[in-house]
């Protein structure tokens, strides 16, 4: 849940996640669907899936008890090197490295590593310093020191304005010697952005709204989202086939444009316009149906959908 998301956010989604799952068996025996619901709003759902994967391999490959040598953690779906020597080392004690961002940034300047943060030497370096330090704790608590490597990453290593003045290790680091700490590590190319142009459509029966789910692969798969288009260019996502910014599938016209917001997935900058619309005959069929908006968050919505609800223009005239 830590992946690129702030501990104060990661909190309730963790308190309430343990609450529906409280056992590697209950998360193993619950639906995807379920799973995938519990964790929307975190973004990056192919951990969910992953995390769901993984406690099923622990029932089945090492009868529910959770395995503590490197080599079986990474064997889990959705276990990298980072996520197997953090569970062996705090969880268990085991004399394994780690590396984080925040770690990476105390390292590369600790040993003034010069080379690009997204290159295979920078990657090398670190974790050949990382094990290491390590194996020349003698004995000491490998989980304490890497818990204590990343805490000096987040409140002294900091990226911008390190704190060096009240850093345990600062007669040692070869950045704070070189005056480099503001130069390493260096820092990473940033990816061109993508603009995308979306079209959503508010399609409401009393207070049921229509939504659509996710095909079961590809990005945020499985979750459910409001009626939504590219109306030129690749798909991003997917959505009924409107030929048009103006045009309608056989059961949805759209009406007035409600208002536009912004939103961001990965590389991807969308602006997304809203359009009232309204449903013209029969019964939905899947993978669109009509839900209330406690059953929109209990299915497991996008980030843009959640969005959209909370927007002021949400609250269209039900047709």
């Amino acid at each position: 849940m830590l992946q690129q998301t702030r501990v104060e956010a990661v909190i309730p989604y963790f308190e309430r996640f343990l609450a529906r799952f409280p056992t590697v068996a209950d998360l193993a025996a619950a639906p995807v669907e379920d799973v995938l619901a519990a964790w929307s709003g975190l973004g990056y759902y192919r951990r969910a899936r992953a995390l769901h994967e993984a406690a099923r391999a622990v029932l089945e490959r090492h009868g529910g008890a959770f395995p503590s040598a490197r080599e079986d953690l990474l064997a889990l779906p959705g276990v990298g090197p980072y996520t197997a020597g953090a569970v062996a080392s705090i969880a268990f004690d085991r004399p394994e490295r780690l590396v984080d961002g925040n770690v990476a940034r105390v390292l590369a300047r600790l040993y003034a590593i010069e080379a690009p943060q997204e290159s295979a030497v920078f990657r090398a370096r670190t974790w050949e310093h990382a094990g290491l330090l390590v194996a020349d704790l003698a004995g000491r608590s490998a989980g304490e020191w890497n818990q204590a490597l990343m805490e000096l990453g987040a409140l002294v290593c900091v990226p911008r304005e390190p704190r060096c003045l009240a850093c345990p290790v600062q007669a040692r680091c070869r950045a704070l010697e070189r005056g480099l700490t503001s130069e390493l590590p260096v820092p990473k190319r940033r990816p061109t952005a993508i603009e995308v142009e979306l079209h959503v459509a508010i399609v409401r029966s009393g207070d049921r709204w229509l939504v659509q789910q996710r095909p079961a692969t590809g990005r945020m798969a499985g979750l459910w989202e409001l009626p939504t288009v590219e109306p030129s260019g690749a798909r991003l996502l997917a959505g009924p086939d409107w030929p048009d910014a103006r045009g309608a599938t056989p059961a949805i016209a759209l009406g007035d444009e409600l208002g536009t917001l912004s939103h961001s997935i990965t590389r991807h900058r969308i602006r997304v316009r809203v359009f009232e619309a309204r449903w013209l005959a029969g019964d939905p069929e899947a993978p669109l149906d009509f839900a209330s908006r406690a059953q929109i968050a209990e299915l497991g919505p996008t980030g843009l959908t959640a969005k959209i609800l909370r927007a002021p223009f949400a609250r269209a005239t039900a047709r």
